[in-house]
């Protein structure tokens, strides 16, 4: 799963590297630990109007038909086998996808035996952005209407593996286009296509300490490297 990411980048330079117009309506501040339910950066496409948008959605999502938007804290993740069928998230595949842009996430792994967990940073290590796969819905009306979110999760591969046993469906930009579509007219397979172990390969697996499993923590520090004895077989958490 993907419970935990950072994204630190600017509306502005979210919107010149999506080549998406701003309505986010407030600034966007670095996030180094990103929540459930916290507001966060999405990228979709208004087909009405042809173009990207950059708005700001509330991660966890909730079904128009949901009758409690407290639904979306159980929300946060779509798995990709089944995200094409299931009551909850078929019809954002169909109609309503997105990017959620993000610098890297979190996850943690127990060594076999006593010892305490250790939160790694998977993030590219050329310093780049990266891209989730997302869904969107908006909720309710008027002044309680609520748009909200949900990042795609697939099975982990290559060294990934190694830390998790999931990982954020991840979209390279020469497959931004497709993702964004028509989901109707669209393949499910290739959509849901994991990137390349090439693509992966860029990735770094950075052990980091322990304050970022407080949600109250926020700052640079929670993705500095520490030195860690990664096991040789780890028992996933």
């Amino acid at each position: 799963m993907c419970g935990r990411y950072a994204t630190t980048r600017s509306s502005v330079d979210l919107s010149a590297l999506f080549g998406a117009e701003d309505e986010t309506g407030n600034p966007i501040t670095a996030r180094f630990n990103v929540a459930p339910t916290d507001p966060v950066p999405i990228v979709r496409v208004s087909h009405r109007r042809e173009l990207r948008i950059l708005h700001t959605a509330r991660w966890g999502l909730v079904p128009s038909w949901s009758k409690d938007p407290k639904a979306g804290a159980r929300m946060i993740n779509a798995r990709a086998e089944t995200v094409a069928t299931s009551r909850a998230f078929a019809p954002s595949f169909a109609r309503r996808r997105c990017l959620v842009p993000a610098d890297g996430w979190f996850e943690w792994v127990k060594p076999e035996g006593k010892g305490a967990k250790q939160a790694y940073y998977m993030t590219p290590s050329d310093g780049g952005e990266l891209a989730f796969a997302g869904l969107w819905s908006v909720w309710g009306e008027g002044d309680n209407k609520l748009l909200t979110c949900s990042i795609v999760t697939t099975a982990a591969r290559s060294t990934l593996a190694a830390v998790h046993d999931r990982m954020p469906l991840l979209m390279p930009p020469d497959r931004w286009d497709a993702w964004l579509g028509d989901g109707a007219e669209a393949d499910a397979d290739s959509l849901l296509t994991p990137p390349s172990d090439d693509y992966l390969a860029g990735l770094e697996l950075r052990p980091v300490g322990p304050a970022v499993g407080n949600v109250r923590n926020d700052g640079p520090e929670l993705i500095a490297p520490i030195q860690a004895e990664t096991p040789a077989t780890l028992t996933l958490f």
